[in-house]
């Protein structure tokens, strides 16, 4: 059972995915207005439930960023080896994580437009694993990390590449441009070590392939991403974290590739699916 949030007719509705349509499961928990609501709620197997033999409500229908509620998102930066080559320092693998936050505002959903705005056009790619944190905790052992994690989806961590450079050591106005990346197309909850053991991640501009890695070679797994980061702050119910990005990105290409309107992007992992998302310069 796959889980999203969408709208149709005006509205937003969250709900199951099937292949003929939405299931919407708004009205069946009235007590939960959001998917963000069920996720603090521990209630996505009360969704898959409902959801059982229901019917169709959408047929017609646009994703929308699959937590677009969603109070915390942590991003972890270079953490694929292949990545960290990529920096002059990049012979050793770092003992500690880069860590940087994201804000709900600067995610669309699956099959809507990354936005490039007039102030920069080095709009890039970053396909990665975002999990969704469903039981809280704080000073997480690796060995309980995933009892801890509710949902598995894919994001899209689209940067302005030039603005993560603007000051010494942060990356965050780089990092936070309204509807500059997506997350989606929707949570598939966890309940198998192997979806996050054996996940590869492809990411392709225009059809070509940009990105190609497994989730195993991550520097600073995301058993460790948990211990790590729940040591300084109590991981909550509804927290995402964006897991790392492999070495592909088009500002690293020879020439520079960065994106513009007209491409299409698309991040395919395959315990999740895929991704998609097309590039449209800002109206201003």
């Amino acid at each position: 059972m796959k889980f999203a949030t969408y709208s149709a007719a005006g509205e937003q509705f969250y709900g199951a995915v099937t292949d003929a349509g939405m299931i919407a499961l708004n009205d069946a928990f009235p007590q939960w207005p959001s998917l963000f609501d069920a996720v603090q709620s521990n209630g996505l197997a009360d969704l898959g439930a409902a959801a059982e033999g229901k019917p169709v409500s959408h047929t017609e229908f646009d994703f929308d960023m699959v937590l677009p509620n969603a109070r915390r998102i942590l991003c972890v930066g270079v953490n694929f080896p292949d990545r960290n080559a990529e920096y002059k320092d990049g012979s050793e693998q770092p003992k500690y994580m880069s860590l940087f936050p994201r804000f709900a505002t600067g995610f669309t959903g699956h099959n809507r437009p990354l936005i490039r705005p007039p102030e920069s056009h080095q709009l890039d790619y970053e396909g990665e694993v975002a999990i969704v944190i469903g039981r809280a905790g704080r000073r997480i052992k690796q060995a309980d990390a995933y009892d801890h994690i509710a949902a598995i989806t894919i994001c899209n961590e689209g940067t302005i590449r030039d603005w993560v450079r603007h000051a010494k050591f942060n990356v965050t106005q780089g990092k936070n441009w309204d509807n500059s990346a997506a997350i989606g197309p929707w949570l598939v909850p966890f309940t198998d070590a192997a979806q996050l053991d054996d996940a590869h991640i492809v990411t392709r501009v225009n059809g070509e392939v940009r990105q190609d890695d497994v989730l195993s070679r991550m520097m600073h797994p995301i058993r460790r991403e948990i211990e790590y980061i729940s040591t300084f702050m109590t991981l909550q119910p509804g927290d995402i974290i964006v897991t790392g990005t492999p070495t592909g990105s088009g500002a690293r290409l020879d020439p520079p590739q960065y994106l513009k309107p007209g491409d299409v992007v698309e991040v395919e992992v395959n315990t999740i699916g895929t991704l998609r998302n097309t590039i449209e310069d800002e109206t201003v």
